[in-house]
């Protein structure tokens, strides 16, 4: 008579070990994924380009260009605008990328997902 082992006793069963093999490879695409978006650069042009903003997915400042010629002291609060608008810009678009790249992994894990069963 043959002895059966019941439970989780005996190593897991197939099909939660493809489910841990998926999620450790959805590790992995995640953590590639936020590498590349980290060493990726942001730019922004405004004002015709007299407000020159680049940062990276840390969302580190890489430079800062301002046109001597935006530079009006009788009217300081446009260029202020200008700056503020490209913050916004750069980092509208660096959300816009983290979102691609979670919603590039989310559909990946398609999958995934429903094997789990309601764990989640």
């Amino acid at each position: 008579m043959a002895k059966r082992s019941g439970g989780f006793g005996g190593g897991m069963p197939g099909n939660m070990q493809n489910l841990m093999k998926q999620a450790q490879k959805m590790q992995r695409q995640m953590e590639e994924s936020q590498k590349a978006l980290e060493e990726s650069e942001f730019t922004s042009q405004i004002g015709g380009g007299a407000v020159k903003l680049s940062m990276n997915g840390k969302r580190q400042i890489n430079s800062l260009k301002i046109d001597p010629d935006a530079v009006d002291p009788e009217d300081v609060e446009t260029l202020e605008e200008m700056i503020t608008a490209a913050f916004a810009d750069v980092l509208k678009q660096i959300d816009d990328a983290q979102g691609a790249s979670v919603g590039a992994l989310g559909s990946a894990m398609g999958g995934l997902g429903g094997g789990l069963g309601g764990l989640f």
